[in-house]
């Protein structure tokens, strides 16, 4: 129903309502219609019943038929309405008065015998060939003392009880056009008139765009259901500003990423190829070269793994490890690194006797990354303490590393992309500022979380991460 997907929520509340409107008038007025008619069958029923008992009384009185049959126009003017139908006849023989104003055939019916009361069962339908219901019925009287029986057919034309039923008939049908018509108009103006606040709301959402995304829906005069729906939206909007905004950076710290080693290469091919060089020249600037493409390299290597597992449909496939012996692989490896700083790890174990579950390719990458940030800002000649403990939750590491003092508001950038601090970002070293960022993805990835901590103290920072079970 493309028309409905077209139409206004106004417009489909009154339509919606208007319907309403319009089913529950039609059974009322069905209900009141059916009520009226059954009341005036019921009432033309006893009507005609008294009026046969009234004949069958009549006829005890009398003293013979031949009374009757000497005077038919005398009961003819005692029998009632003119348009109802009165036979009378001797069992088996012509009818004797028979008065029958349309000419009706009477149906099918077995007389009431003598002394059995009238009821409504003995009563038979019909119809005229005008369609107006008759009401038929026959039964036996005694005349006078001579035993003599007489059949009475009788029936009950409905002639003004038809024309009564159809006057409210269309009475009926007049109140419930009327009712949904004023419905109608008067819901759409109700309605019109209650949605002004989501029209507001809607001019204020057409008025948001990239370059004022700080404004916000008002919700100070909405009613509560839409004074939630207005706070939902504003929420929504904070998330998508704040990933606006992370997109933003992202892309202007990637673009001071890639333009750094560009420059580089761009400098150095140009300085080599001002003036002709020795041989031992063009190998040591093609190795400093080889050095830059392998940064950018690891730059776009890392940006697609976090594009990569950032995709809403990427299902990690995670399988049970154990903590010590991933842990002793990188320890092994890194170790021979951290000596050259004249560092050396501290690993604590000993509680791990479970397994973590996670993917084994991002564990190592995570603790890698993790490691290898330990080695690189760590102080020389220090201790880099490693801490795994097992629970029933999962399973929590520790990396801690004595450190240059770290403000507050860096530990909260710390697992941002390409963050670096302030001082380190303008200058041009081995890392790129991803590292922690993977750490942090890998981890909400399997549904964990990480912090950073810095203890003032020991000047030592941890990082800490957490691997449901």
């Amino acid at each position: 129903m493309n028309f409905w997907h077209a139409w206004s929520l106004t417009r489909r509340a009154t339509t919606l309502f208007s319907v309403l409107v319009f089913v529950i008038m039609s059974s009322l007025g069905m209900y009141l219609y059916t009520s009226a008619r059954q009341a005036l069958e019921q009432r033309a029923d006893y009507t005609l019943i008294g009026r046969v008992e009234h004949f069958r009384t009549l006829f005890r009185d009398l003293y013979n038929i031949q009374q009757m049959e000497a005077h038919p126009t005398l009961f003819e003017s005692m029998l009632g309405n003119e348009q109802d139908v009165r036979i009378f006849r001797r069992l088996g023989d012509t009818p004797f008065i028979n008065v029958n104003p349309g000419a009706m055939s009477p149906p099918a019916m077995k007389p009431v015998e003598l002394g059995v009361p009238l009821t409504l069962e003995a009563l038979r339908e019909g119809k005229r060939d005008d369609g107006v219901r008759v009401r038929w019925v026959a039964a036996l009287a005694e005349v006078g003392d001579h035993k003599d029986k007489v059949e009475i057919i009788a029936a009950y034309v409905m002639t003004q009880e038809s024309g009564v039923l159809s006057t409210y008939l269309l009475r009926v049908i007049a109140a419930v056009a009327l009712t949904v018509l004023l419905t109608s108009v008067l819901s759409y103006l109700i309605l019109r008139r209650g949605l002004l606040p989501v029209a507001t709301m809607s001019r204020q959402a057409g008025q948001i765009s990239p370059k004022n995304l700080s404004l916000r829906l008002s919700a100070t005069d909405m009613p509560p259901d839409l004074h939630k729906l207005a706070l939902a939206c504003n929420d929504m909007l904070d998330r998508l500003e704040a990933g606006f905004r992370q997109l933003s950076q992202f892309s202007s710290d990637l673009a001071h990423e890639l333009r750094t080693p560009v420059n580089i290469l761009m400098g150095q091919t140009q300085v080599a190829l001002a003036q002709a060089r020795e041989l031992e020249e063009y190998e040591s600037l093609l190795e400093s070269n080889l050095e830059e493409y392998a940064r950018l390299a690891r730059i776009i290597e890392n940006i697609l793994f976090l594009a990569h597992i950032d995709h809403a449909g990427f299902v990690v496939e995670k399988e049970p490890l154990s903590m010590a012996a991933e842990m002793g692989k990188l320890i092994d490896y890194f170790d021979i690194l951290a000596q050259e700083r004249d560092m050396h790890f501290a690993v604590d174990v000993g509680g791990i006797d479970g397994m973590v579950y996670a993917n084994p390719l991002m564990l190592q990458r995570a603790l890698s990354n993790l490691f290898i940030n330990a080695i690189r800002h760590g102080q020389a000649g220090t201790v880099i303490q490693v801490k795994a403990i097992a629970s029933t939750e999962g399973v929590s590491i520790s990396i801690v590393n004595q450190c240059a003092a770290i403000e507050p508001l860096q530990l909260d950038k710390m697992f941002d992309r390409f963050y670096r601090g302030d001082s380190a970002r303008s200058s041009h070293t081995e890392s790129n500022g991803l590292g922690l960022s993977i750490v942090k993805a890998i981890v909400d990835l399997h549904g964990g979380h990480v912090s950073a901590s810095y203890n003032k103290a020991e000047q030592a920072i941890a990082l800490d991460l957490f691997f449901p079970g």
